[in-house]
């Protein structure tokens, strides 16, 4: 009688804690980026009362007795499908179609400190003209050196270093590069020379290696990925070494511009999984109850 309310309890247990993750999906339905949350649940061990028996010449074999002893939480998921877009016409708004992330982190990324993981592209630029997230963490840009390893550095709109020309506007295409206009109407892309100066490269095959475009990063298992708050994630011992690079480079996609990615969290799911879980937990209180009042009875057998 007294494994039935350990068994309730933990009933209770566990949809107290899958009520806590659809009410944190809820919340957030509208947050940009946002990937809802999932409760898996498995039983505990189980008491054996006896034994299964194999067939014999004789007699036919025997299924083994047992009784479970409640169940436990055996995941809580992250689900990374894709969220809906939302049109916003911003030309720093951004959306991956694909398994791509940005790349953001809270010091220079040339620095090559820690590196955050988001599906929020809501960036704007700072007073410094340096693309940034909502937090303040910079954006990181990649770009080849002469030797085509790969370099994380900031993604700086301004001016023409080289030449001192302001830039008058600018674009991101599908693969992440930034194309600029300069004060004098000349176009090209984003680039950063090997003294890290920045300059506008009109060139369409010199020197491509240093244009500048926006870093993606490929995890083999998104699932193991950690929440680091903000929307963002951070690389686990179970997500996997992240492939960081041009996103043409580790096929995550591509970008598109004026577009964000919303929450997928989808509200009838949760209402319908929120009606689950009140009804089990209500199944497992009445389990509880009724067991009470059983025991009530064996009580009152002395009377």
């Amino acid at each position: 009688m007294l494994k039935s309310l350990y068994s309730g309890i933990s009933g209770m247990k566990g949809f107290q804690t899958k009520l806590d993750v659809i009410g944190n999906n809820v919340a957030n339905v509208n947050t940009i980026g946002f990937k809802k949350g999932r409760v898996v649940f498995q039983d505990i061990i189980s008491q054996n009362i006896a034994g299964a028996t194999a067939p014999t010449g004789q007699l036919g074999g025997v299924n083994p007795k047992q009784i479970g002893l409640g169940s436990k939480i055996a995941s809580i998921d992250t689900i990374h499908t894709p969220g809906s877009p939302m049109t916003t016409y911003v030309g720093t708004d951004l959306a991956i179609d694909g398994d791509a992330f940005f790349v953001i982190t809270p010091e220079d990324p040339a620095l090559n400190g820690k590196s955050f993981l988001t599906k929020a592209g809501n960036f704007t630029r700072d007073a410094n003209g340096d693309l940034v997230n909502s937090n303040g963490f910079f954006v990181s840009g990649v770009k080849e050196d002469a030797t085509g390893v790969q370099e994380k550095v900031k993604i700086n709109i301004t001016k023409d270093e080289v030449n001192n020309k302001k830039f008058t506007s600018y674009s991101i295409d599908a693969n992440g590069y930034i194309n600029v206009v300069d004060e004098d109407g000349k176009t090209g892309k984003l680039a950063m020379d090997a003294n890290g100066q920045y300059y506008l490269n009109d060139s369409p095959t010199a020197n491509q290696n240093e244009n500048i475009s926006l870093t993606t990063a490929v995890v083999p298992n998104p699932g193991g990925l950690r929440k680091a708050g903000n929307t963002m994630y951070e690389e686990t011992g179970n997500s996997g070494i992240a492939d960081i690079g041009r996103v043409e480079n580790n096929y995550g996609g591509q970008f598109i511009a004026g577009v964000l990615e919303m929450s997928n969290v989808d509200l009838t799911e949760e209402f319908t999984e929120m009606i689950v879980a009140q009804r089990g937990f209500q199944a497992n209180a009445r389990t509880i109850t009724t067991s009470d009042s059983v025991l009530e009875e064996v009580v009152n057998l002395k009377r």
